[in-house]
């Protein structure tokens, strides 16, 4: 009996027991299933992650001050003072290098905005911008205009709307354009409207109300605020250029002394991207730790099933060996079948896992990322399947080898 042979006789038995071929092809599935799943989910959030940074552009970088507060030994350690409207301009004004620099300031972070009767849930973001803010940002119209030079310098009561404000507002029968809203207490006239930008934050800047930045001061009255800096390089290949030159104006402009560190932190675009990637690798063995877990379990099940099917075909094993079938003959055939048992699990559990992974990832991105698939995963599951199917195999196999062909056709 040849290796060719063998494997006939192999699908041959597995054809004529399909319901416990499907039963533990679906143990196998399961398995491949959460681990090509949870990898396949985690590549689409990556990707999802990396478009967002992409459409920032990664020759972009904000000033920011830290608020963030670390005890050690009783000491408030890098705790920045806040970066503050005069702060924000004389950068502006400073800043040598050719980049497009915007300034911006949340003025409400649950702000609720109204039309008429109807009103938007109080999670509308009010901020106060200049005319870079959209371009910087990677905002773009959907309709109407950006805030112009002349809205800020009469600091105009005229608003830019997220498309979720838009839509809630308006409930798409009216056009926004021109029309009044009240926010805070305050009316602005709508001039223009986002398109849709979802990505990573819940859906908040497709909340949000952008004003002109003198009104939005003029809005906070005595309350404090903390503004933002934002640029834009020239080139991604100048960025290292202008990130130093943005970090020694921010220094003079913050008085900073020499050799004190800088009373500000420098975020840049692609700084983040390489800080969610690394978060995305130790999700990625976390997922493959669970996935490793469930196959180990359908691996058990997938030994016990073919140690049930050695003890059910004792007589078939000793009639084989009593025409020639030699232990590593007989070995090979119910190799073979879990190995194939394993494959036909595998190849499910990879079709499973890629819809319920990139399903996964749609909803957290909120529609946004795109279909993906992961071709190493999906081969790291055929692998695994095989792997599988060997170690729930070898062990009835080499059983079955060793039967006594007497003993075995006595067997009833």
């Amino acid at each position: 009996m040849n290796l060719i042979e063998n494997i006939r006789e192999g699908l041959r038995s597995i054809a004529g027991n399909r319901l416990r071929t499907i039963l533990t092809s679906l143990i196998i599935a399961i398995g491949i299933t959460s681990l090509v799943g949870i990898l396949t989910a985690i590549d689409g959030l990556q990707n999802s992650v990396n478009e967002s940074f992409a459409g920032l552009g990664a020759n972009t970088f904000s000033i920011v001050a830290r608020q963030d507060a670390f005890r050690r030994g009783g000491r408030v350690l890098r705790q920045d003072a806040p970066i503050d409207y005069f702060d924000a301009i004389q950068f502006k004004r400073r800043f040598p290098y050719g980049a497009t620099i915007s300034v911006s300031s949340v003025i409400a972070g649950a702000a609720q905005a109204k039309f008429g009767s109807r009103k938007t849930n109080p999670n509308v973001q009010l901020i106060g911008g200049d005319d870079n803010f959209l371009a910087v940002k990677a905002f773009t119209l959907q309709s109407g205009r950006n805030l112009t030079p002349n809205d800020l310098e009469n600091s105009l009561n005229v608003a830019v709307i997220g498309s979720e404000t838009a839509n809630t507002l308006f409930e798409k029968k009216i056009n926004p354009l021109n029309q009044s809203i009240r926010v805070l207490g305050a009316q602005y006239k709508v001039i223009g409207v986002l398109n849709k930008k979802g990505g990573f934050s819940g859906g908040g800047e497709d909340r949000m109300i952008l004003i002109p930045l003198e009104n939005a001061r003029a809005l906070a009255g005595n309350r404090q605020l903390t503004f933002d800096i934002t640029a834009s390089a020239p080139s991604v290949a100048s960025q290292d250029e202008a990130v130093e030159e943005a970090r020694g104006t921010m220094r003079l402009v913050r008085r900073d002394q020499l050799g004190q560190p800088d009373s500000f932190e420098i975020e840049r675009a692609d700084d983040l991207a390489k800080e969610t990637e690394t978060i995305s690798g130790y999700l990625r063995i976390g997922g493959f730790g669970i996935g490793f877990i469930t196959l180990l379990g359908a691996s058990i099940a997938l030994l016990n099933i073919m140690l049930v099917s050695v003890t059910e075909r004792t007589r078939e094993i000793g009639i084989r060996k009593s025409l020639g079938a030699t232990p590593k003959r007989i070995r090979e055939q119910f190799l073979i079948e879990a190995i194939v048992i394993c494959i036909l699990g595998g190849l499910g559990g990879i079709i499973l896992g890629l819809g319920v992974g990139n399903l996964i990832a749609s909803l957290i991105s909120q529609g946004n990322g795109s279909f993906v698939v992961p071709w190493g995963w999906m081969g790291l599951g055929i692998v695994v399947c095989v792997s599988v199917g060997l170690f729930a195999g070898i062990y009835p196999a080499v059983r079955a080898s060793k039967l006594d062909p007497i003993e075995a056709l006595r067997y009833e």
